[in-house]
């Protein structure tokens, strides 16, 4: 991916408050004149709109492989050109949803992780969490929008799935940022996840003047003298442990 574009996602147990959140930071990002791109997942799309509107007819590695191949149109058509433009993408459900809701429907984790692994993982990728119990009221109060959620203990099996999905991406290198909506305001919510952004365009742009660095010959390669105390003409100065950002 080029550009300034950063690439973040909303997951979470349904009836959460994934779309209020994404909502209201494409507002505040908005507001402060920065480029947005808001999506989800299933897309708007036809393909999208089978997986979102199939849940009743299509069930396990079927599933899962209309919303892996959902997913990579969605890449193709829209996250990858709207991050080539520098847009911040802000996306309800990404793989993380996949990594529960496909185990739920009795897919391995391993299986749903090999559909997705071509997928670009995000920049930043939000779990919002809460209490089982509020959630199942917040569920009860909103409705159920898929089977998933109609079944028993739902929101208390999704909530663990969601958690072990966490550290599963966070042990394969995503940058994960968990919140906890039980007792905390939307607005409160999408502030949080700004700021993260921000952090991380500044912590992208660091890291890509950072790789530009690295590949400039250092001085007295060549033949010519060196310039870095304490290296030889020619050499590289030794290394100093692990650089602070």
């Amino acid at each position: 991916m080029t550009g300034d574009g950063v690439f973040v996602t909303l997951d979470g147990p349904g009836g959460v408050g994934k779309s209020s959140v994404k909502e209201e930071i494409t507002r505040l990002l908005r507001t402060e004149g920065r480029p947005v791109y808001a999506t989800r997942e299933p897309t708007d799309t036809p393909l999208g709109n089978l997986a979102r509107e199939g849940t009743e007819q299509y069930e396990g590695l079927t599933m899962a492989c209309l919303i892996a191949a959902d997913r990579y149109q969605h890449l193709k058509r829209e996250i990858r050109p709207a991050l080539r433009r520098g847009h911040i993408v802000v996306c309800d459900r990404y793989v993380a949803s996949s990594l529960v809701l496909q185990v739920i429907d009795g897919v391995a984790r391993d299986v749903v992780w090999e559909l997705n692994r071509h997928a670009d993982l995000p920049h930043l990728s939000v779990f919002l969490t809460a209490h089982p119990d509020v959630v199942a009221n917040r569920l009860a109060q909103r409705g159920a929008h898929s089977r998933y959620e109609r079944l028993p203990d739902s929101s208390a099996i999704e909530s663990r799935l969601y958690a072990e999905a966490a550290t599963f991406l966070t042990e394969r290198g995503v940058h994960v940022l968990q919140l906890d909506t039980t007792a905390t305001s939307v607005r409160d919510l999408a502030h949080a996840v700004v700021e993260e952004i921000i952090h991380t365009q500044i912590r992208g742009r660091r890291n890509a003047v950072a790789d530009v660095q690295s590949q400039q010959p250092l001085p007295g390669e060549g033949g010519t003298a060196a310039l870095v105390a304490g290296v030889p003409s020619g050499g590289r100065p030794r290394p100093h442990g692990d650089r602070a950002e």
